[in-house]
């Protein structure tokens, strides 16, 4: 299906990819904590939203 050299280069461009996420997101990290601060809360209040549409479903159903 695919060739070893294809094998290979997918390996390594997804590892250069993650080590680029993972130094971009250090060099921000200061303003991550400064401009996101308590977007933790809008997170819980969709899961917890999300929760409450299954379980209307299975209450219904």
């Amino acid at each position: 299906m695919f060739s070893n050299g294809q094998i290979i280069f997918g390996i390594l461009f997804a590892l250069a990819f993650i080590l680029v996420l993972i130094f971009a997101y250090r060099k921000d990290l200061k303003l991550h904590k400064k401009y996101y601060k308590g977007s933790a809360w809008v997170l819980i209040a969709f899961i917890a939203f999300l929760l409450f549409i299954v379980a209307i479903k299975f209450v219904l159903a």
